[in-house]
Order: structure tokens, then C-alpha cells, then sequence
């Protein structure tokens, strides 16, 4: 027994991630976890347990070791964390404003109208975003808060239900939410806003600089990331095996119908995009403005991308 125990040590410090247990904070409630959730059981050999989170449960738990988010998220929290780390991008999402076409016929009829967004996120941000490039001002569009749905029926507070009650003229969020604002006023009534290059949803995987330090923690991340490239090329080449797995992911659950509908929304790059840094520097002038703070440098908010861990995980592909 003592040699068998003496073998097992050293097998031990060749495979240092096998045993361990990665522990990851995600948003369950969002399409772009998923993928999360089918590394972990198709090509992980390690243990993983994925909770409900993003990018502050790396500083409030310091047992989670991953986390997920929009790049809004990770910039609120890099401006108290200095060693918050994006490595990889999950996917690139462009996404959507519906309205009512018998109502609205181009974005610049949204001026003086009630827009449903969420303020602070992503959400809000696209619609910022948006709307300027129709030269419209955020004064000159109201902002109203709401919830979002996974499955019909959409009950009150939600989106979709504000959009089809005219509480809200239109709607701009994530999916499913947007995709089924549009069936509750008839899929033929509505009108779709999209513009990936006036902003696109970077949904990334996040640690902070101490995991990275840790070397055996570190193997387990960069194992994590070679199976999440293993699985974002099946979401990319093989949809139809993954739709329905995807949509019982969520929480609570969508139809696979539903995710069909909305999958070419959504972008699984698996990469971190050249221009992040550009983006981000843009963007921390919004958040900055939302959280009361000072933007951040340019200089600053380079600092928040580590390439190395993709890099890393690739060359022992």
C-alpha cells in the first residue's frame, strides 16, 4: 500500500488538474453560458462545478476561480480590482431592438419614445449606442426598466409583456428576451435594429492574476479553455447537436424551438478579438458615467487582457 501511495504522488504532480475542482460563477440565465456547461461534461477530465455569478463572485468568493460576464461587468469591477483578467472570449453577440413596424420605421422614429433596457449593462449600453448612431441623444429617448423572459407566457414586468401592453415602444436586450418581445406582438408586426459594428455583446471568461500565478491552478485553466474550444467549435459546425442541450442549460429552461431562432444571433468566436482593448476604452466612459467614477486609461484597461492562457491552451492542442 505505502508503494502504491508512493506512485499516486508522483502521478499526482504530472497531472495536477485531474483531481482538482474548478469552480466557475456564471450568469445561468443567459444563452452564452452554455457552453460552460457542455465542456464541462463532453471534454473536461477534471472537476467543475459552475454556480450563479459573474465577474464579482471572483472577489467575493475566493473559491470560485472562473467567471463569466459582458465586458460591461468586467469593466465596473476592474476599477476596484486591478487583477481582474479577461482571457477568452465565449462569443460575440450582435444584438437587437424590436419594435412595432406598424408604429416605428426606422430607429429615428424612436426619438421621444420609451425604450426597455436595463441601465449600467450591456443592454443599456447597445441602446446607447444605437441611438447615437441615428443621431439621437439619451436625452432624448427615455429609458425604461423591465425583465427579461426565457419562455412564453412573459408575465408582467417583463419585456416582452411591456412591448405588447405599450409600456414600453421598444425593446433592446438580450436573447431570447428580444426574439420573443417580437412573437408577443406577431413576428409579422415586428421590425429589427442591429448593427454588429456599432456594438456587438464581447461575453468573456474572467480570473484574476493570483489563479494565474498558481501554477497548478493555472493547468486547470488552460485544460478548461482547450475544452471550451473543443466544444464552441461544435456550437459553430454541429448546432443541431447542441440546440436542445443548450436551451435545458438555462435557468429556468427554453424552448429548443426558440433557440434555434435566435443561435444565428450569436457569434461563438472562441478567441479574444484583436480590437478588445479599443473597445473597452470606449465603452469605460460609459460605465464610469453610470458608476460616478473617472474613466479609466487606455494604458489602465490594457492591463485587464491576458492573451497568454489561449495562447497557452492551444499549443498543447
Amino acid at each position: 500500500m505505502n508503494r502504491l501511495a508512493s506512485i499516486l504522488s508522483i502521478l499526482a504532480l504530472f497531472l495536477p488538474f485531474t483531481n482538482a475542482a474548478l469552480k466557475i460563477a456564471s450568469a445561468l440565465g443567459v444563452i452564452e453560458w452554455t457552453p460552460e456547461k457542455l465542456a464541462k461534461e463532453d471534454f473536461y477530465n477534471g472537476t467543475v462545478s459552475i454556480v450563479n455569478g459573474g465577474v464579482p463572485s471572483l472577489f467575493s468568493d475566493s473559491s470560485v476561480d472562473l467567471a463569466s460576464n459582458a465586458e460591461t461587468q468586467a469593466l465596473r469591477n476592474y476599477a476596484s480590482h486591478k487583477n481582474l483578467r479577461i482571457i477568452y472570449t465565449v462569443s460575440e453577440v450582435a444584438y437587437r431592438i424590436v419594435a412595432d413596424k406598424r408604429k416605428i420605421k426606422s430607429l429615428a422614429d424612436l426619438k421621444g419614445k420609451h425604450i426597455g433596457s436595463v441601465q449600467g449593462t450591456s443592454s443599456g449600453y447597445f441602446v446607447q449606442k444605437m441611438m447615437e448612431s441615428a443621431g439621437i441623444s439619451t436625452s432624448q429617448y427615455t429609458s425604461v426598466s423591465g425583465s427579461q423572459c426565457l419562455s412564453e407566457p412573459c408575465g408582467d414586468g417583463t419585456f416582452p409583456n411591456m412591448l405588447a401592453h405599450g409600456k414600453a415602444d421598444a425593446i433592446g436586450f438580450w436573447e431570447p428576451t428580444v426574439e420573443l418581445a417580437a412573437r408577443a406582438i406577431g413576428s409579422d408586426n415586428a421590425i429589427f435594429f442591429q448593427n454588429f459594428t456599432v456594438y456587438r455583446e464581447i461575453f468573456n471568461l474572467h480570473t484574476t492574476a493570483e489563479k494565474l500565478a498558481d501554477k497548478s491552478k493555472r493547468a486547470e485553466i488552460v485544460a478548461f479553455l482547450r475544452a471550451l474550444e473543443k466544444t464552441l467549435a461544435v456550437f459553430r459546425d454541429q448546432p443541431d447537436k447542441v440546440y436542445a442541450r443548450a436551451a435545458a442549460a438555462l435557468s429556468p429552461p427554453m424552448s429548443t424551438e426558440i433557440m434555434k431562432a435566435v443561435w444565428p444571433v450569436h457569434k461563438w468566436t472562441g478567441t479574444v478579438p484583436e480590437d478588445l482593448e479599443s473597445v473597452l476604452s470606449v465603452e469605460d466612459s460609459y460605465v464610469a458615467k453610470v458608476d460616478n467614477r473617472q474613466p479609466q486609461s487606455a494604458a489602465t484597461l490594457k492591463g485587464m487582457v491576458d492573451r497568454s492562457v489561449l495562447e497557452e491552451a492551444r499549443a498543447g492542442m
